[in-house]
């Protein structure tokens, strides 16, 4: 099946509910609307001299530190293609895998998920030899396990109330806690499903797709919850140290991921940037907060995205000889199975 079929294939199996379509839209304006009002309210008040300062007094060394964490973290999302792997039994091997990985987060993080998470990945697997059906359980996998790690991190944040929020947010608590409790329990009933559901197998957008081994889903919880982690602690890293928590940073950036995704804004440009200064502004300056960010998208955005760029032209160029090399280690092994079966007979 080529690119393009593979593409109308999608398309076609995963036409969603109008209504659906339609909130969506709204919301989508609506945070077009109101982003773009608050960051120029936000903007004007900021001391940009403040930021200049910032961004010169971070150390050579704190700067390291967080692009170690980045590549850290890229290395674990790129490994939730490796769970697709076991769930689907593909041949493709591991060393074509997380290089693909890494070049679909770094696209999906600067380009939208449409572009990155979704198009360009059918289009590299594809090409080394899988067909749609298998793409669709691998990404089906990857956004579960990305989200079921966000449910859990957030969940926790929220419900425990470990955001310390402005006063004029105090209002809001209770209703995190109540989001936070309704997070963690869809998590668990996840978890629990993947042990002990009868049931194994769901339609997903005309696909069939059977709940993992609990084992894997447990791995599944485990690195969405470390990288999600990890996304946190550069920001924290890059703020004044002791000013403000950890669990405080981490809880605004979840807040951000998700407002970031109902705006389809590539890379959440601007949104998250809007949230952190209106939650901290309390405890930091503005142009204390915006350096930050400007920091965190360098370090976790437009570094890797150079990096992946150089990833995938190697990609495309080797894809067609990768793919031959897979075809013939699956017909290696495929002769090895029926001498195996016949010795036992």
């Amino acid at each position: 099946m080529t690119t393009n079929e593979a593409s109308m294939y999608t398309k076609r199996n995963t036409t969603p509910n109008k209504k659906i379509v339609w909130l969506k839209r709204i919301l989508t304006l609506f945070f077009f609307i109101l982003v773009p009002v608050l960051l120029f309210t936000l903007i004007k008040q900021i001391e940009w001299h403040e930021v200049k300062e910032a961004l010169i007094s971070y150390k050579v060394s704190t700067l390291l530190l967080c692009i170690a964490i980045a590549l850290s973290s890229y290395c674990i999302f790129a490994s939730y293609d490796l769970i697709g792997k076991k769930y689907t039994g593909h041949n493709i091997p591991t060393r074509q895998i997380i290089p693909l990985g890494f070049v679909c987060y770094a696209f999906n993080l600067n380009l939208s998920s449409w572009v990155g998470g979704i198009a360009l990945r059918y289009r590299l697997y594809t090409r080394l030899g899988l067909n749609v059906p298998t793409i669709t359980k691998i990404l089906s996998m990857n956004l579960i396990t990305n989200w079921l790690g966000y449910l859990i991190l957030a969940g926790i944040i929220f419900l425990f109330g470990l955001i310390n929020l402005p006063d004029n947010w105090k209002i809001g608590t209770t209703a995190l806690q109540v989001i936070g409790a309704v997070m963690i329990a869809v998590a668990i009933f996840y978890l629990v499903a993947c042990k002990y559901a009868k049931r194994r197998s769901v339609n997903f957008f005309h696909h069939k797709l059977s709940l993992p081994e609990s084992s894997i889903s447990f791995l599944q919880a485990g690195l969405a919850i470390l990288n999600w982690s990890l996304m946190g602690l550069i920001i924290f890293t890059l703020l004044p140290q002791g000013k403000v928590g950890y669990p405080t940073v981490l809880g605004i950036l979840l807040i951000g991921a998700i407002a970031g995704v109902i705006t389809h804004i590539p890379a959440g440009l601007g949104v998250l940037e809007t949230i952190f200064i209106t939650l901290l502004q309390h405890q930091l300056s503005k142009g204390t907060i915006l350096a930050a960010l400007i920091g965190y998208r360098v370090i976790y955005f437009l570094i890797p995205l150079g990096i992946a760029v150089i990833i995938y032209l190697i990609l495309e160029s080797r894809a067609k000889k990768m793919r031959a090399t897979n075809t013939k280690q699956e017909m290696k092994k495929a002769p090895l199975t029926k001498s195996d079966g016949a010795s036992l007979l």
